[in-house]
């Protein structure tokens, strides 16, 4: 066999960017990007600054390996989403695609994370990470919904890989930590009554803020039956959705997001 023909082309991307707090509002600090991975920044009326991250190479399969981060700058604020979906498609056997995202959200500064749905495929082999470091009087909105499959396709996963992290620090200390992995058969894993009753499709929505108590009444009223809202500490509200597909999911996610942004709801997510 042919050299070339061993080893298959991978995407490889990262973008790195900062912001800070100008005389007209948030404002861009810093940008590198390369690779499969880029950034765009749509103009809006609101003062937090809104970029958009695209994988130009159109979706993540095994071997692929993307890395983000992002540093909100003293008293600046940002809000991070997906110009579509993310979807993971089928990998080659003993290949796996590796996604690090970091946020660093300085003294009175915030970060949205709202990505669009990450859709996984049969046969798919990722893992995920997800640092934060959050400083004193730091704000964080982190929205990570994932989806299983198509359902408009009638699609199932039956041999699939995900491990996802979420690790979130103020002033070095943990705030928050999670972690989830599915594998093998993840849609029979899934149908269990105690797992997730056939959902589909679900969510974790963690917001950091000084305000946090005094909104999760109004989260609470805003889920649907098939998910749940706690307050873990004063200013640390966490909740979790499940829905039967991605159409349901994003109904349930849009009003509570235009909650806690205050209406700012990333241009993307209206299309």
């Amino acid at each position: 066999m042919p050299l070339y023909a061993k080893a298959q082309p991978r995407s490889v991307g990262a973008v790195a960017l900062s912001t800070k707090l100008g005389p007209y509002g948030s404002a861009l600090a810093d940008l590198r990007q390369s690779g499969a991975m880029k950034a765009l920044f749509p103009q809006g009326s609101s003062q937090a600054l809104q970029a958009i991250m695209i994988n130009t190479a159109g979706g993540i399969t095994g071997g692929d390996k993307f890395a983000f981060s992002a540093c909100a700058g003293e008293g600046s604020a940002i809000s991070l989403t997906t110009q579509a979906a993310e979807r993971v498609y089928k990998a080659q056997p003993n290949e796996c695609a590796t996604v690090t995202n970091r946020l660093h959200v300085k003294a009175r500064a915030q970060i949205n994370w709202l990505p669009q749905e990450t859709i996984l495929f049969e046969a798919c082999a990722l893992e995920r990470q997800m640092h934060v470091e959050l400083e004193e009087g730091a704000s964080l909105l982190l929205v990570e919904p994932l989806v299983i499959g198509r359902a408009a396709m009638g699609e199932t996963l039956r041999s699939a890989y995900f491990k996802d992290k979420i690790s979130i620090r103020r002033q070095g200390k943990p705030l928050f930590l999670d972690a989830m992995t599915l594998q093998g058969d993840v849609t029979g894993h899934l149908a269990a009554p105690n797992v997730a009753a056939n959902a589909g499709a679900f969510a974790l929505i963690v917001y950091v803020g000084g305000d946090a108590e005094a909104r999760l009444a109004s989260v609470r009223a805003r889920l649907p039956e098939t998910a749940g809202a706690s307050l873990v500490a004063k200013d640390l509200l966490v909740a979790r959705v499940l829905a039967a597909d991605s159409f349901e999911l994003r109904q349930s996610l849009i009003p509570i997001i235009e909650h806690l942004t205050n209406g700012a709801l990333p241009r993307s997510w209206m299309t």
